[in-house]
């Protein structure tokens, strides 16, 4: 039986969404609330159950948002209040809860705060960020996070005399997480927003939330100390939230924002997803079981978000000199691929050179593990990337409906488009849309569907013990849960060929197998003899005797 009070975010299905690239609700050509909301049937129909919404904050929008000019404002392009109230409660109706981004490592330079923090340097806002009067040390917080565009950590502002600190782009100025005032204005706006009924957080850049700010007297005394205060008070206002933390360090150094618990309650699972990429690179399932054994087990009630593709770039910088060279050679082979000197701006499916059957290996392996599968908008029906958008954008391009003009996204001039559409080549919203891939059972929508679904049916993935097996084909990885008599296994070929294997099943399962896909059913005894197709996978259950 499922264990009692397994908190909903370990169970869930998430699905990133940038509201401006997703459903044009008035034709104005930029996504909205509107379009959202009347997108939610499909969502459902997927299987998602949690939504997490990028910034849609008041901005200048220069950074995709994440330059927040107003924590309490709705962008004006993507609605109003109202239309994300009626969001809101349409996505509870359907059963679908919502997290939103917490963006609170800087603001931008917009903000009223800094306005006032850079023509007073008594207000109270003056130290709401991080100051210098003469230029600092080159050692000090000296790397930027977007070293490619932005070289300087620390830029001269002329109204304040000064310099400020930013480990972004030098119009979002970094907070001083170490003034409790800042804190107390963090846990006003957590309130905000969590008085509409969200179910929880992403909290972007959590290590430079605590992180060397710059200079010593701008550090938290007690780093974790400040997750914890947050935890806390996301609990106290709204038991059973969640934060989700973008937490992107070596792996020993990434449990320590679980906390024992009480800090995050769910990290990315940024190494999980590198060495996928590397398996599927390298045709071989050792690096996946190399990452199962790096990662930090979560504290109880906590938990890893097993994503592939994000809507930033695949980082990897976390991972060795030798796996980033594979899986660059693999998925990035062309300079303009590559971003920031560690990462791929590539959306999945091409980055797979559209084989659907890779596509979905990759979605069994993040859908069949332990911990929620995440999901961004369009990877689930092969969307499609635009290499000529400057940055990041490559892999935001606007979501494909259908065939009609702009993919179905927006019916406005193509000039008045946030974003061009995919419009030429295989991953053209001719050939690639969710319309026709609804009508055909075996498209890649339907397939991800499917195992969705057979995740969500079968409480042993958060319930059942994990179970690692082996096999006698390095291609062929195998894992699994157990749980009471009841078994569920899961096979995946990574290679391209057609393998007769073997698998040592000790006494985890019972006499027969059955196929919960294609209700197949297999002798099994100690060891397992199947054939697999290339890039193939298999979920099979089993109930032993007595």
């Amino acid at each position: 039986m499922p264990q009692l009070n397994i908190p909903w975010y370990t169970e869930a299905v998430i699905y990133g969404i940038d509201v401006q690239r997703f459903a044009d609700g008035n034709d104005d050509g930029i996504g909205d609330f509107i379009g959202l909301r009347r997108r939610l049937p499909y969502l459902n129909d997927l299987g998602i159950t949690c939504i997490w919404l990028l910034p849609f904050y008041g901005s200048p929008d220069r950074d995709n948002g994440y330059d927040v000019s107003d924590f309490y404002a709705i962008n004006p392009k993507v609605g109003t209040r109202a239309d994300f109230l009626d969001f809101l409660h349409s996505a509870g109706e359907h059963g679908i809860r919502v997290i939103i981004d917490l963006v609170v490592n800087h603001t931008s330079n917009e903000h009223p705060w800094f306005e006032a923090a850079r023509r007073d340097n008594h207000t109270r806002y003056r130290d709401y960020y991080v100051w210098s009067p003469d230029p600092p040390p080159v050692e000090v917080g000296a790397i930027s996070i977007f070293s490619d565009e932005e070289p300087k950590v620390w830029t001269y502002d002329e109204v304040a005399r000064a310099y400020y600190f930013h480990k972004f782009y030098h119009f979002q100025p970094e907070l001083n997480i170490a003034n409790p005032q800042v804190r107390e204005e963090i846990e006003r706006v957590i309130d905000y927003w969590l008085a509409f009924g969200i179910s929880g957080f992403r909290v972007d850049a959590a290590p430079l939330i605590i992180g060397d700010n710059g200079l010593e007297r701008a550090n938290p005394r007690d780093p974790h100390g400040v997750l914890r205060d947050f935890g806390g008070y996301l609990q106290k206002r709204r038991p059973g939230g969640v934060l989700l933390g973008e937490v992107n360090l070596a792996p020993q150094a990434m449990a320590r924002y679980f906390g024992e618990g009480e800090q995050l309650g769910l990290l990315f699972n940024f190494m999980l997803a590198c060495y996928i990429f590397a398996a599927m690179a390298k045709e071989e399932a050792a690096p996946i079981h190399e990452a199962l054994s790096l990662l930090p087990e979560p504290p109880p009630f906590c938990g890893w978000a097993n994503f592939l593709r994000n809507l930033d770039d695949l980082d990897l910088s976390q991972v060795p000199p030798e796996v980033r060279e594979q899986v660059y050679q693999a998925f990035a082979p062309e300079e303009e691929m590559k971003i920031f000197g560690r990462g791929i701006r590539r959306r999945l499916a091409p980055m797979m050179n559209g084989d659907q059957r890779r596509v979905e290996l990759a979605f069994s392996i993040i859908i069949s593990l332990r911990g929620p599968p995440l999901l961004v908008y369009g990877d689930e029906i092969g969307l499609g990337e635009d290499l000529s958008q400057p940055g990041r954008n490559a892999v935001r391009v606007p979501m494909q409906w259908s065939r009609e003009k702009n993919g179905g996204f927006s019916k406005a001039d193509a000039s008045d488009l946030i974003q061009p559409p995919v419009a030429k080549g295989p991953f053209s919203y001719k050939h690639v849309n969710v319309e026709e891939q609804q009508k055909n059972p075996d498209s890649l929508y339907n397939h991800t569907k499917r195992l969705i679904a057979l995740r969500r049916k079968n409480p042993i993935f958060s319930s059942g013990r994990f179970v690692r097996l082996s096999a006698n084909d390095p291609a062929i990885s195998v894992h699994g849960f157990e749980d009471a008599g009841t078994a569920l296994l899961i096979i995946h070929n990574l290679s391209s060929r057609e393998i007769n294997a073997e698998a040592e099943l000790d006494a985890v399962c019972g006499k027969i197998l059955v196929d919960l896909i294609t209700g197949t059913e297999y002798e099994a005894s100690t060891i397992f003899r199947f054939k697999i197709a290339p890039y193939g996978y298999l979920w099979l259950s089993s109930e032993k005797e007595g």
